[in-house]
């Protein structure tokens, strides 16, 4: 399990240079935000969490470990209990939640990035 990389992912440095040459501005893994959110606009108020299929229990992909099966069952849905709570935090703060699959960059990765591209720009025309 060590080998699965938390943060700093192909897909995510892939996101983040698209973005920011779309000029769209963010930070990374902001830590005086809640639950250190991927990419963060204080600004615009939204965040952005790319989860992975493992960790985050994808029901398309995700595949249990066969050994210590209890254990990891746990895990996964406790990452999924916080999840939730962290979208209803930042979402009765007003914030926008954009939760990206892995396989959604991986597999749609322009469909991906137009979904987010729009909801940017849905937010800059409000302000």
């Amino acid at each position: 399990m060590k080998r699965v990389k938390s943060n700093e992912t192909s897909l995510e440095i892939k996101l983040r240079k698209r973005l920011w040459s779309e000029g769209i501005r963010y930070r990374k893994n902001n830590a005086s935000l809640f639950a250190k959110p991927d990419i963060s606009n204080k600004r615009k108020k939204i965040v952005i969490f790319i989860d992975s299929c493992f960790w985050h229990g994808c029901g398309e992909h995700l595949r249990i470990p066969k050994s210590n099966v209890s254990y990891w069952i746990h895990k996964i849905e406790k990452n999924k209990k916080r999840d939730h709570v962290v979208n209803l935090f930042y979402r009765k703060k007003g914030w926008k939640v954009l939760r990206i699959w892995e396989h959604q960059l991986k597999h749609h990765p322009e469909k991906t990035i137009n979904t987010i591209l729009k909801v940017f720009n849905l937010i800059k025309q409000q302000s």
